[in-house]
């Protein structure tokens, strides 16, 4: 049976997180804790990683295979129906396990990897040299695949010292094997990929190539990581995972796009950096995702509220994209200006002074064909 950890309550939904080759469970010690928070979280090492026996898998080793010891994994715990998020060749076998078995899979998280790995060569070449020299010379070299510069995670790197050879060159046999892109379209899960920008192992385009033929998948892309995203960027992963696995914001970010429009959040999301990633994924949740699709009150109603409670605060700004959200919403120019009156009795001429400013400048380029 693979080595796993489980965290979280035990009647919380059940979350599976597969690692990276040369990793183990500690891949996901920045992301894990929080995750258990909502889910029963179980994490589990590739044979002959961490702590999984090294005779799970041979020379010639399948993903499939690795695969059906995730299946057995959770057979043992009682687990029917998961959902998935894996890094690499992780990401691999959940994709395998949504194509081949999407009665067990209930939503799917890939991350940073493909549904195929380059080619054969590379990976027959590596497991060769495994099984001829050992690990030592990729451990050395294994920061400097796995993350951008000056980035470092010393226990990882000892993890994949202390691999066992002849696991770690059957894991590189499955991915020499691996091709997907054919069954991909076959995928119902909900899907969500996570691409490190820097990746030059499985750049971007590889999960961009997944996207486009899982139908409804959606693709993040992480600035400022590389190969091991939610070692080196976990804030930005959480975000993105709990956006998936929440819905809420999924619902919230189409809420978003219909009421400030493509181009301005195309335009923040481009904007968005690590550091941003979680007020980004606190707008789409919250304000978004559960305010404004609550139909206790209309969108009208809403973009009423909402610019009265900007010009008492002197948020011009935002106070100038909820103008033309009120526009989005049906609010005629007569309509937003009885709303500024309104607000120059009870929050302030000054204050009305500034707001009919903004939102004559608003309306004019609206009316001139400018977003």
């Amino acid at each position: 049976m693979l080595y796993h950890r489980a965290e979280g309550p035990a009647t919380a939904p059940p979350l599976l997180l597969g690692p990276s080759l040369g990793t183990s469970t500690a891949l996901w010690d920045a992301v894990a804790p929080e995750l258990s928070v909502t889910h029963r979280v179980i994490r589990w090492d590739l044979p002959g990683h961490g702590g999984s026996p090294a005779d799970l898998i041979g020379p010639g080793a399948t993903v499939g295979e690795l695969a059906d010891l995730v299946l057995a994994l959770a057979d043992s715990l009682g687990i029917t129906k998961f959902a998935y998020a894996g890094v690499s060749l992780g990401g691999a076998v959940g994709l395998h396990l949504a194509a081949h078995h999407p009665e067990r899979v209930d939503r799917l998280a890939v991350i940073c990897s493909s549904a195929h790995f380059g080619g054969s060569a590379l990976w027959e070449e590596r497991a060769a040299r495994v099984r001829r020299e050992g690990l030592a010379a990729l451990a050395d070299t294994a920061e400097s695949r796995w993350f951008t510069p000056g980035f470092s995670a010393p226990r990882l790197v000892a993890d994949h010292r202390a691999a066992d050879p002849a696991a770690y060159a059957a894991c590189c046999d499955a991915l020499a094997a691996f091709d997907l892109r054919d069954e991909l379209p076959s995928i119902t899960a909900p899907t969500v990929l996570l691409a490190g920008r820097e990746d030059p192992a499985t750049p971007p385009a590889h999960l961009r190539e997944i996207a486009d033929a899982v139908p409804g998948a959606s693709l993040t892309e992480i600035p400022g990581a590389s190969h091991l995203a939610p070692c080196e960027r976990p804030e930005a992963v959480l975000a993105a995972l709990r956006t998936h696995w929440s819905g809420a914001p999924k619902r919230g970010m189409t809420v978003r796009r219909q009421i400030l429009g493509d181009a301005h959040v195309d335009r923040a999301q481009e904007r968005q950096t690590a550091f941003t990633a979680p007020f980004q994924d606190l707008i789409s949740r919250y304000a978004w995702g559960e305010i404004w699709t609550d139909d206790t009150l209309s969108r009208r109603e809403r973009s009423l509220i909402t610019m009265t409670a900007l010009v008492a605060h002197g948020h011009d700004g935002e106070l100038a994209m909820h103008i033309r959200a009120a526009r989005r919403n049906g609010l005629t120019p007569q309509e937003i200006g009885a709303v500024l009156l309104q607000t120059a009795i009870y929050c302030g001429v000054p204050a009305a002074n500034s707001a009919f400013a903004v939102a004559q400048r608003v309306l004019a380029q609206d009316a001139g064909g400018a977003d």
